[in-house]
């Protein structure tokens, strides 16, 4: 075996998209959060196209009532398609939609108990092979994509890895933070060892100002770790807890994302979102730019 296969490759990835999106009400009452567009894209979307950059091709959808419409996305649209060739449309709008069949699977996940249930709710499908995550929130922008570099970095370590990012130190309190250890050569400064995970820490005993970013590559033994254990922060299952438990038992690394991060589960970072992706569209950079100068009153 060489140097780049001698770990199993990360072929699965769990998406979690059951929570209900009350942030977004009411917007969300009837339609998914995870499909409100980012211009003519929804959420879900750009972090599937991510998962397949990523080399990733079977994806698992952690759904809840009322979620149907994320799954008809990805599913063939007969009647559209047959009216857009109808009037000599093209079709390639809607290729990233396409999902070779058998390679989409939904599991629902019955009660809101917590991150860390949503993706024990996936261990049948996951059965005994590493696995990605992505929490559709978090939209990352970069090239290479985060879960690139991410399955990149773990063709040389094998393990566990999160992605992280670089906050201003007064910001740490509002995020989990890891407890960085030696940085390793070969990776651009972008690896590092993950000695501890801390949860929303104060100021003062902040380990560093790397935050846990939305994407991660774990091994299946977290699944056993999730089976047994108890509520805890908010009475829900959490997956920082299960993760500091596998820290000291198996590899577990950082990589640091140089691209951008966008809180899509806020109203003003889905806006931030919005307006980014557009100026760097060059359909559309030269109005929004004007439009934002109009409104701004420059």
């Amino acid at each position: 075996m060489t140097e780049q296969t001698k770990f199993k490759p990360v072929r699965k990835a769990v998406f979690p998209v059951a929570g209900l999106g009350t942030r977004f009400l009411p917007a969300t009452k009837a339609i998914p959060k995870e499909m409100l567009p980012i211009i003519d894209r929804p959420l879900i979307q750009y972090a599937v196209d991510e998962a397949r950059e990523a080399g990733i091709d079977q994806l698992i959808f952690v759904t809840g009532r009322g979620k149907t419409a994320i799954v008809e996305h990805f599913d063939t649209a007969y009647e559209l398609e047959d009216t857009m060739r109808g009037r000599d449309k093209s079709l390639d709008v809607l290729e990233p939609t396409r999902i070779q069949p058998g390679n989409l699977v939904t599991v629902r996940q019955q009660v809101p108990l917590g991150l860390g249930h949503a993706i024990w709710c996936a261990r049948a499908i996951i059965g005994d092979e590493p696995f990605a995550i992505f929490l559709p929130d978090e939209l990352m922008i970069g090239t290479p994509g985060c879960m690139k570099q991410m399955v990149e970095a773990y063709n040389e370590t094998g393990g566990n890895l999160i992605s992280v990012l670089e906050v201003p130190h007064e910001e740490v309190s509002s995020y989990g933070v890891i407890d960085p250890g030696q940085v390793l050569d070969g990776f651009g400064g972008s690896l590092t060892e993950v000695k501890g995970l801390v949860e929303k820490p104060r100021l003062e005993d902040a380990p560093s100002n790397l935050i846990i970013s939305g994407r991660y590559i774990l091994q299946p033994e977290v699944m056993r770790v999730l089976e047994n254990q108890g509520k805890g922060a908010g009475g829900e299952v959490q997956l920082t807890d299960a993760m500091a438990k596998m820290i000291g038992t198996q590899p577990f690394h950082a990589v640091t994302f140089g691209g951008k991060r966008y809180d899509c589960g806020s109203k003003t970072g889905f806006v931030e979102a919005t307006l980014a992706l557009a100026l760097e569209r060059p359909d559309m950079a030269d109005d929004v730019r004007a439009m934002a100068r109009r409104l701004l009153g420059l």
